[in-house]
């Protein structure tokens, strides 16, 4: 794929470094600098080819996105007529309605600036609540959301003859059954509250977890406590080894460590984000979805 280009940024240089090679094609790095007063430069190679596929995780998000705005802005000046972006993780996605009077419905917002900013965009599990597809968050044609299960699934058949895949909350259930039904494993759904960003109470399904391996599938952890709390139960209930698989490693603060602590023999992601987890490559999934496009 000689006429098109992967562009990178130093904080997920590996992984569009990964996608560029399977892809066939050449990578290059956005150089950026930020200046004593927090504004920031981006420079482009001087050069670009007719199609360009930016990627970047987008966890972290503010500082992020300008920078990608800057980025498209000038790969249009610079000659690009196609521009991809792959955010494996895409953010401000779980704000689809204003709650409150006066609340921004970020999800719309971020939405329409990336539609204006690129022809195509490719995400990898987006965390949806009430729309159907990622096109009504982002109005593009090619709008276009992946799932990390066929991925996650061939992981946990390297690992595991048999064990029960645990959902920790309805959300998760689309995620968790497509691995159960992928590996043969059985699994359940557990029922979760949550009474704000820190605050929730889990109940287990009727089950036998006893002498059990047990894995806690989800599609993103964040704090922490809805893993944390599933843990808690679970290690009631006698099971007998417990892990954790998710698509989106974000681990605020120390999550990490009070997940592990919790009792957690193990925990997987894939590079969707770039974490000391990450285990599952995603290039091979992206990378078909690009050439489809291409």
């Amino acid at each position: 794929m000689d006429a098109a280009l992967v562009l990178g940024f130093s904080d997920y240089s590996a992984p569009a470094q990964r996608l560029a090679k399977t892809l066939g094609t050449a990578f290059a790095e956005v150089c950026v600098h930020r200046f004593p007063d927090a504004e920031t430069l981006v420079r482009l190679p001087p050069t670009l080819p007719e199609q360009v596929i930016l990627c970047r995780s987008l966890n972290q998000p503010n500082d992020k996105l300008i920078e990608l705005l800057f980025s498209a802005r000038t790969a249009r000046e610079l000659g690009a007529r196609r521009i991809i972006l792959v955010a494996p993780y895409l953010c401000y996605m779980r704000q689809d309605v204003a709650n409150h009077p006066g609340e921004a419905v970020s999800q719309r917002i971020v939405g329409g600036l990336l539609a204006e900013l690129f022809d195509d965009v490719i995400s990898v599990d987006p965390h949806l609540h009430r729309i159907a597809s990622l096109h009504q968050a982002i109005p593009l044609a090619n709008a276009i959301a992946l799932t990390a299960a066929d991925e996650i699934a061939s992981f946990l058949q390297g690992r595991f003859d048999r064990a029960l895949l645990l959902g920790p909350d309805c959300e998760s259930e689309q995620w968790v059954a497509e691995i159960a039904k992928q590996t043969g494993f059985d699994f359940a759904v557990a029922e979760k509250k949550r009474h704000g960003d820190r605050q929730v109470d889990v109940t287990l399904p009727d089950n036998d977890y006893s002498g059990k391996p047990v894995v806690i599938v989800d599609d993103m952890v964040s704090t922490g406590r809805t893993i944390i709390q599933t843990v808690k139960l679970l290690k009631k209930a006698a099971a007998k080894e417990i892990y954790t698989v998710v698509t989106h490693a974000l681990f605020c603060g120390d999550a990490e460590q009070q997940i592990i602590a919790a009792g957690v023999k193990t925990i997987w992601s894939t590079d969707s984000i770039v974490h000391g987890t990450s285990v599952v490559k995603l290039d091979q999934l992206i990378a078909k979805s690009v050439s489809s496009i291409l």
